[in-house]
């Protein structure tokens, strides 16, 4: 069997199962995030001896719910406890095989624009990408260790550490764009942000909780500072997801990435929307303190979304005249046995699409005109450098019925 059709199973199940298990955590993360700022303080004295710092009251399917939140740690284990990690777990490892399988195994062809940079081997990119991954991870926990404990046994402002890590990614987003192709620079900072996050609750927030856990059952006194660095780091991942989101969907939209400034766009697309993001956790807090919500933030990331927008939009349109001029086949067939024959012919077949022959061509009319004119996705990385010219004549003969010989 064809190891590309193999390998299409493969991006199809794992692209498939990482959308399943990032829709659990994700969902996970915003409702404990939701929660912990919706808390409010007992009135109970019952539930104050118990040591419950706060709680809330909901509804939901029909049925009551109160969740509590206990200062520190409750005064006796229950017997069951369910722990939230798998969730994280699996979303990072089907997406770092979904990874390896596009990108990492294909690295010629999907990691690698020579156009950018020229690699004297795949495996360089490959290291280098890998590089990014664990680099990221270790400069940002020093970081939060170096400017976001204030003293030892105190987690401090997050100020600091907001403001240093924004300054990191903007250097990452930029250097990865000089290095890799576009598309894959976009995802490759995502998936940076997605190994800090899962790494956070890998390193820092399962063993504090299970340290906790050790120190009242050996009935010793138990350290705040587990539970303040758990909720620090999860409070963080919480702002990552939505920039990680946006940086994983740009792969398919050629016209984000191809540009020369396509760092500056990742970076305002991620900053757009962990400022969205920030606004909705503010409004949590506000909600429970009876305080205005700030809607400004959310503001100030769809403005910067319009800009860019403004900011990206295509040149103007040729005059009217040549717009209606239809394109032949002839001059179709030129473009494509320059451009697109290399990968599309009658021995090789990417993605089981051949284009040697009129009949070919008819069939897969419309996959050429999104692919190529409205996407912007083919050429992969442009490799074989079509013009906007040859993109505005594929859709000239595509909108005049995409007619034949």
């Amino acid at each position: 069997m064809d190891l590309t059709y193999l390998l299409d199973w493969a991006n199809l199940l794992l692209r498939w199962a990482h959308v399943i298990v990032a829709i659990a955590w994700i969902g996970s993360s915003f409702y404990f995030v939701f929660l912990d700022f919706s808390l409010v303080k007992p009135s109970s004295p019952e539930l104050k001896a118990k040591g419950v710092d706060g709680e809330l009251w909901a509804v939901h399917g029909g049925g009551f719910y109160n969740p509590q939140k206990y200062l520190v740690a409750p005064k006796t284990l229950p017997e069951h406890l369910h722990w939230f990690f798998w969730e994280s777990y699996s979303t990072w490892l089907t997406g770092f095989a979904l990874f390896t399988v596009m990108y990492l195994f294909n690295a010629e062809t999907f990691l690698i624009d020579r156009n950018v940079h020229a690699w004297g081997a795949p495996w360089h990119a490959v290291a280098a990408a890998l590089a990014f991954l664990v680099v990221f991870w270790l400069l940002y926990d020093g970081i939060c260790r170096l400017l976001g404990e204030r003293q030892k046994g105190q987690v401090g402002s997050d100020l600091g550490v907001g403001v240093a890590v924004l300054l990191f990614v903007v250097a990452a987003s930029w250097l990865a764009c000089q290095l890799f192709a576009g598309r894959a620079a976009f995802l490759l900072v995502g998936a940076m942000l997605a190994t800090a996050m899962s790494a956070n609750v890998f390193i820092w927030i399962i063993p504090g909780q299970k340290t906790v856990i050790a120190q009242m059952r050996a009935g010793q006194p138990v350290e705040a500072i587990h539970g303040q660095r758990a909720k620090q780091r999860s409070v963080h991942n919480t702002y990552f997801t939505l920039p990680v989101l946006i940086a994983m969907l740009s792969n398919h939209y050629g016209w984000l990435y191809q540009g020369a400034w396509n760092w500056a766009v990742l970076v305002v697309l991620m900053l757009a929307g962990a400022l969205i993001r920030h606004s909705f956790v503010a409004r949590h807090k506000a909600l429970v303190n009876g305080v205005r919500v700030p809607w400004e933030y959310a503001a100030i990331g769809t403005v910067l979304l319009l800009g860019l927008a403004v900011a990206l939009k295509p040149p103007p349109r040729a005059p009217a005249a040549a717009i209606a001029t239809p394109a032949t086949y002839a001059e179709l067939r030129a473009v494509l046995d320059q451009r697109c024959a290399v990968c599309h012919n009658a021995v090789v077949a990417q993605k089981n699409v051949a284009l040697h022959t009129p009949e070919l061509v008819k069939q897969h009319a419309q996959a050429i005109y999104q692919q190529s004119v409205v996407l912007k996705l083919m050429p992969q990385n442009n490799a074989t450098q079509i013009t906007e010219a040859e993109r505005e004549l594929i859709g000239r003969w595509f909108k005049a019925g995409a007619p034949g010989p």
